[in-house]
């Protein structure tokens, strides 16, 4: 049996992204033979085209522990020239209610890694950091996925060590699954479920099993079953290449409690890593023009993205400096950015002075102060719009609504939200008083208040460009923990683009578009001394000319986050900077372009 390093690995790269999901083509970059999500197929198997499937797998139960071999169906491997077989031991597999005790049989592999939950808690050559395998299987997967938790832990811990590794969780895939599972991130599945589906007489589809339905002529054969696998991943490689996997999960998950068990418990332990390192939580930080979070159901208030923007805003988030006194909370409104609507322009109009913090009350983001209003998710998400409001959302706005106003020291709230709102230690204004938003009353009421609270607490009213400046710092703060390098700058321009200039050198632009702000190369020294963006350091001894890659990467910082700008240096000297294409969890070893280079010194 060859376990050895001779065995060839797969070429691989990455076509697209989102979060924990990916979609890889496999085999030569300029002409790859297939892609995932995919198949694994069996020897009980139809055959099944190679852009589905370009993995054969056997297991030899001859003798204990069982031999197992999975075989490449084209030339996918480096270097290229023949197909490739890759063999492994399973080891002996105790029940994952036996993880504390060692079987002391450990499963062998190289290039084809079987791994158990057992073996994760016991293994030491799991942390070797040669071990680099092209495909892993969680052998004990069906047994996971009967414990709570198990299974979404397992494959957090996978994905997370193995970063390059394409991950196989058999005996539980189906078109029913697939989009959920990629989305916590497998990579491979197989007809297991499809064939028992069929040996029942029901069909396996997206939407789960069911009963054929005979008058058209339905069947629950397994070249019926396939078509639903064929549906199921072109669906879901669609949506990763959108950005629309969430909404396609969301939807998915509700063909079976386990389903919406797993998505809740991935959701519940993604939101706890973002509030510690929002870049191991494959959070972005900004996102392609024309993308949409689509927030269509109740649980798309647990997404992680979104639940990390809630916590941020009512924790963290501090407004522009000439904004500290007086709170004007606000309805948000279908277009996004709010400022372009309609209503928000009557808003603009009764509200004269600037010295007030506008925050917009919304659902799911909770609160989106004004000047985030460009940046992702704030500008990006869609929600349902009835006007009414559930016990869960108003929840969530009065306490985000205490924590922002008492943290940031507000004397007064003027609510034109038209949610009622009691704090103890601050004085409310509502200016409603059960008219809509638009009324010319409550408009009135509106102006009138700001006015008196403009006069009572002596608030600043700086001119625009210094009003845009602070906004920028403000908005600096929540995006990178500091508005230092903004120190002495100068903002003009026409909007919604704005140059930011010091000393006459221009240092950036802020480009509501993209939702984040291009530097130049003059600020990077600067961001540098204020530690305003992560660094990474790539390898001594070769002339950066390309992208950054694992191969010229030697360390990162962690919290970089897809879309991030960051600085490059080489033996400890700022060289340039790049723009991540991957989330922190990929780096420094993930597949594929981890950055994009923006600028060389």
């Amino acid at each position: 049996m060859n376990t050895s390093n001779a065995e060839r690995p797969l070429a691989r790269g990455i076509v697209a992204r989102q979060r924990f999901s990916r979609i890889f083509s496999l085999g030569d970059r300029k002409n790859p033979v297939s892609w995932t999500p995919g198949l694994v197929r069996m020897a009980q198997d139809p055959q099944i085209p190679i852009n589905l499937c370009t993995f054969e797998f056997k297991r030899d139960n001859s003798k204990i522990p069982s031999s197992l071999s999975l075989r490449s169906l084209q030339d996918i491997c480096l270097p290229f020239g023949d197909l490739e077989t890759w063999y492994a031991q399973e080891g002996l597999i105790l029940p994952p209610s036996l993880v504390d005790s060692d079987s002391g049989s450990k499963s062998i592999g190289n290039q084809f890694l079987p791994i158990s939950w057992q073996s994760m808690h016991h293994d030491p050559n799991l942390l070797d950091d040669d071990l680099e395998p092209s495909v892993i299987a969680l052998i004990d997967a069906p047994q996971l996925a009967e414990r709570q938790g198990m299974l979404v832990d397992a494959i957090h811990a996978l994905k997370s060590r193995f970063p390059t590794s394409l991950i196989w969780t058999p005996g539980i895939g189906g078109p029913d699954n697939c989009a959920l599972l990629s989305w916590i991130g497998v990579d491979l599945f197989d007809l297991s479920r499809s064939h028992e589906a069929s040996a029942r007489g029901i069909l396996l589809t997206e939407e789960g099993p069911r009963n054929i339905e005979e008058t058209v002529d339905e069947d629950f054969d397994i070249n019926s079953q396939l078509n639903a696998w064929k549906r199921a991943i072109a669906a879901t490689r669609t949506a990763i290449r959108k950005g629309t996997l969430r909404e396609l999960v969301e939807r998915q998950a509700l063909s079976s409690p386990r389903s919406v068990e797993r998505l809740r418990r991935h959701d519940a332990k993604i939101s706890e890593i973002a509030s510690k390192d929002p870049g191991a939580a494959a959070l972005e930080s900004s996102v392609n023009i024309g993308t949409r979070l689509r927030c269509h159901s109740f649980t798309s208030r647990e997404d992680p993205l979104i639940v990390d923007w809630k916590r941020r805003v009512a924790d963290l988030h501090t407004p522009p400096n000439h904004q500290s006194k007086v709170l004007v909370l606000l309805p948000c409104s279908a277009q996004k950015p709010y400022r372009l609507s309609q209503s928000h322009r009557r808003f603009q109009r009764s509200i004269k002075v600037r010295g007030v913090n506008e925050v917009m009350v919304t659902a799911p983001l909770g609160l989106v102060p004004r000047e985030l209003e460009d940046i992702w998710p704030a500008a990006h998400y869609d929600i349902p719009v009835t006007g009414d409001w559930d016990l869960d959302e108003m929840k969530t706005i009065i306490s985000m609504v205490e924590k922002y106003a008492i943290r940031n020291g507000f004397l007064r709230i003027i609510n034109h939200s038209g949610i009622d709102i009691k704090l103890e230690k601050i004085e409310i204004i509502d200016t409603r008083q059960g008219s809509t938003a638009g009324s010319s009353e409550s408009l009135k009421r509106l102006e009138i208040e700001v006015e008196r609270a403009s006069k009572e607490f002596e608030l600043e009213n700086p001119k625009e460009s210094v009003h845009r400046l602070e906004k920028l710092k403000s908005l600096s703060r929540f995006q990178y923990g500091t508005d230092a390098w903004l120190d002495h700058a100068k903002v003009s321009g026409r909007p919604p683009i704005f140059k930011i200039d010091i000393d006459n050198n221009q240092i950036a632009l802020w480009n509501p578009r993209r939702g984040g702000f291009s530097f130049s190369k003059p600020s990077l020294s600067l961001l540098d001394g204020c530690n305003a963006l992560p660094r990474v350091e790539i390898n001594s001894g070769f002339d950066w000319r390309g992208d950054i890659f694992s191969t010229n990467l030697k360390s990162s910082d962690e919290g970089i986050r897809l879309g991030d700008d960051v600085l490059v240096f080489q033996q400890g000297k700022l060289i340039g900077s790049a723009r991540a294409t991957a989330s922190g969890w990929e780096w420094p070893r993930g597949p594929g372009r981890l950055a994009k280079a923006q600028h060389r010194l």
